[in-house]
């Protein structure tokens, strides 16, 4: 397992990249005094008497009820069990190491009054590989991700369930075998824990990182397939992209017009094509992909910002001694942020699609009909390009904005929510959706350009035709087509296609 080190608040995008991949963090020695201080704050506010909220008072609507001394430990275990209340299937392991390690990077700022022991158990069960159950619903993305974390926290104090080794075992126990005891949660610290933004913000990261590497695939299936259809690449030239000045579309261009370069398919109609201009699935392509990729860059900016702050309720500052009750919690950057993935992830998948349709369309492609060579008798990519539009269709209804909904809770204490936690989740399964599409149309271009040969494509495109058919057999003959999406589904989603093709834009 890679380990890194993080530096609370000055993260980089790509180490949590590396977390969401398997990395185990640790955090920076600097941190642990900065931790303590935090934590002494408390002990000297408590010692001033007077009600701090989630300090000595009750939570949410229940803010004005005072808490005695005696009842402060119990109040945050309280809080905890309480709150976990989520519902639905486990969230994947990835992302909730991902929630954990932001969690943690959050608390060591200094800024939620935790103690260093309770610090150190987040850490020690990242580097130990002990991953909570935490299910995926219940979140509404304001008071922070509310049930998510509060699951999370549970198992920190011997309660609920924890993946070890792909298996869901008691937390006491999975604690237990990995030589760690269960927390006792002093003031303040059940709160730190379960308020912040998290599970919506891990979740949002996730799916940028998989947009990601859908965006690059896109690219590269995008520029086989103007081959297979014997497109034009002057629509990539860079003259026209200037003009413009967007700079997603000039990066997405030029990354088109290099892996086209020195085809023999693009050199063979160059001169006494009767055709005036593609359609705009194809030459198009610089601008709604480079699009996208503006977007996906705008949210990774906001998702690497939220990612470094802290974003519990009160706030401690120990050079004053003072607690502050504000709204950091409320997710409506990471709800944004999320909505424009779902666009973008969307919109790669629709224009994929559309790529789809005119290749097995031999009115547009100029290739047999649904790329059979023997049409009637063979049905070809007749039904894969009917899944790709059901995938595309799914993936529409799905990218509706969740920023836009709110449904006040607490009993109208909290009246305005993000809703950033489902509209965060649903992103990795549109990619999911996206990926599928461009599987297909790896297939579909890899066909098309076995029409032309002997010709042969550039060398980055080569290459990925050669991965492509070292899996996948050129189709004469109807046979079972699942067994091959399959296999190029997995080719997409492994990034193989993406090493194949070379370096390629991507979000930072």
């Amino acid at each position: 397992m890679t380990k890194l080190v993080l530096n609370p608040g000055a993260v980089p995008l790509a180490d949590w990249k590396a977390i969401y991949r398997g990395a185990a963090p640790r955090l920076n020695d600097e941190a642990w005094p900065v931790i303590a201080a935090s934590a002494a704050a408390v002990e000297r506010i408590l010692a001033k008497g007077e009600p701090v909220y989630g300090i000595n008072t009750g939570f949410g609507k229940l803010a004005s009820v005072r808490i005695g001394d005696a009842d402060l430990e119990t109040l945050q275990r309280n809080i905890v069990l309480s709150h976990a209340a989520g519902v639905g299937e486990p969230s994947p392991v990835p992302v909730i190491r991902l929630m954990m390690a932001l969690k943690l990077a959050s608390l060591a700022q200094g800024a939620s009054g935790v103690r260093v022991e309770t610090v150190r158990m987040l850490e020690l069960m990242l580097q130990h590989d002990l991953t909570p159950v935490v299910p995926c619903q219940g979140s509404v993305g304001a008071s922070g991700d509310l049930a998510p974390l509060s699951h999370m926290a549970a198992t920190m104090i011997g309660v609920g369930e924890i993946f070890v080794d792909g298996e869901r075992k008691p937390a006491a126990k999975a604690l237990k075998k990995a030589g760690l005891e269960p927390l006792v949660l002093g003031p303040k610290e059940g709160l730190a824990l379960l308020n912040g933004t998290q599970f919506s913000t891990a979740n949002a990261l996730a799916g940028l990182f998989e947009a990601e590497r859908l965006f690059q695939s896109a690219l590269i299936t995008g520029a086989l397939s103007t081959e297979a259809a014997k497109g034009s690449d002057t629509p990539f030239d860079p003259r026209i992209h200037l003009l413009r000045r967007h700079a997603g579309q000039i990066e997405t261009a030029h990354a088109l017009c290099g892996m086209m370069k020195g085809s023999e398919i693009r050199a063979s109609h160059l001169k006494e094509d009767e055709r005036v201009q593609d359609p705009y699935c194809l030459r198009c392509q610089p601008q709604v992909m480079g699009a996208a990729l503006d977007v996906l860059r705008q949210a990774a900016t906001t998702l690497e910002t939220e990612a470094n702050g802290v974003s519990d309720n009160p706030l401690i500052f120990p050079e004053a001694d003072e607690a502050l009750s504000g709204g950091n919690f409320h997710a409506e950057p990471v709800a944004f942020a999320a909505d424009m993935i779902a666009l973008a992830v969307c919109e790669i998948g629709s224009i994929a699609e559309r790529r789809i349709a005119m290749l097995v369309d031999p009115a547009l492609s100029g290739l047999p009909a649904f790329l059979t060579p023997k049409p009637g008798l063979n049905s070809g990519f007749m039904i894969p390009q009917v899944t790709a539009a059901a995938l595309v269709s799914e993936n529409k209804q799905k990218a509706y904005p969740a920023s836009v909904d709110s449904i006040p809770t607490s009993a109208n204490q909290e009246d305005h929510v993000s809703m950033a936690a489902h509209g965060a989740r649903r992103l990795l399964g549109m990619v999911e959706n996206a990926m599928a599409v461009l599987g297909i149309e790896l297939l579909a271009a890899a066909q098309g350009c076995d029409f032309h040969a002997p010709l042969r494509s550039s060398a980055a495109l080569e290459a990925v035709r050669k991965l492509t058919r070292e899996q996948v057999p050129y189709l004469d003959d109807d046979r079972h087509f699942h067994p091959d999406m399959e296999a190029a589904n997995t080719l997409v989603r492994s990034g193989a296609v993406i090493a194949a093709a070379g370096e390629l834009p991507g979000i930072a």
